[in-house]
């Protein structure tokens, strides 16, 4: 199979990547490279999980942001609370929320990238007056979610039920990132892919990147790697479709003028 392909996916979501790269033809190789924890329990998460059924407008960024929401309210709600509007940035996040709740989640428009921007295009997050909205997260990361919301008028609760960590790589994916030593690297993840940019030499730099929306390749730009190739979203199925794709120069999907404005 050659050189392998990097992926650095976190938690549970690492399988599902590689069996869709390997049953595209490619070895893989996953390094671990951040650790995705579980907050303890505050008082305003208390509060928001009590209160779970005061609000109209639940929007979740992450599969793990999920897995953290539908755990607290198997604890305090036996019975899911109706009328209440699920949104989720992807269809892995939808996907997660589905399969813990049972519930149906609105996401971006098919064909768009799975993204803050793509989700608040959605009509029905357009005039939010007064509208209690719980917005439920990793902590930090990007605000334009909260900040947009809010200024749509919702009357937002924003939790972060989750912290990532980010983890200094092994001394083999060490070697490869210097060497150069790999088919692709796939990353769909800000921060991973500025930490990553630490170990990478000239030669990984020139080495295919697949990343899962324009912004991320923007960011890759800034960083020095010169063969960006976005995928149509950060799926299993989009990432190993870029992957199967990268060596060729007329099928990748690089926007040099995105780039430039980066």
């Amino acid at each position: 199979m050659g050189a392998p392909v990097l992926i650095c996916r976190p938690g549970a979501r690492a399988a599902p990547l590689a069996e869709a790269i390997e049953a595209a033809g490619f070895a893989v190789e996953c390094g671990e490279v951040m650790a995705l924890e579980a907050l303890p329990e505050s008082q305003a998460m208390r509060s928001a999980w009590l209160d779970f059924d005061q609000f109209q407008r639940v929007v979740v960024t992450s599969p793990f942001a999920a897995e953290c929401l539908a755990e607290a309210l198997d604890r305090y709600w036996p019975q899911l609370p109706v009328g209440i509007e699920y949104y989720g940035v992807g269809p892995s996040t939808a996907a997660a929320l589905d399969e813990a709740l049972g519930v149906r989640v609105h996401v971006p428009p098919r064909g768009e990238e799975h993204s803050s921007e793509a989700l608040l295009s959605l009509g029905s997050l357009q005039r939010l007056d007064g509208q209690r909205t719980l917005l439920v997260a990793g902590e930090g990361g990007r605000t334009l979610l909260a900040e947009t919301l809010a200024e749509r008028g919702a009357r937002l609760t924003h939790l972060a039920v989750y912290r990532r960590r980010l983890l200094e790589p092994s001394p083999v994916l060490q070697r490869r990132l210097w060497e150069g030593d790999y088919h692709a690297l796939v990353v769909s993840s800000g921060e991973i892919l500025e930490h990553l940019a630490r170990w990478c030499s000239r030669t990984a730099l020139d080495q295919p990147l697949i990343v899962s929306s324009h912004r991320l390749a923007t960011l890759a730009g800034t960083l020095g790697f010169r063969v960006p190739v976005v995928a149509s979203g950060a799926t299993p199925a989009a990432l190993a479709a870029a992957v199967a794709r990268a060596r060729d120069p007329e099928e990748t999907d690089v926007d040099h003028d995105d780039l430039e404005k980066g």
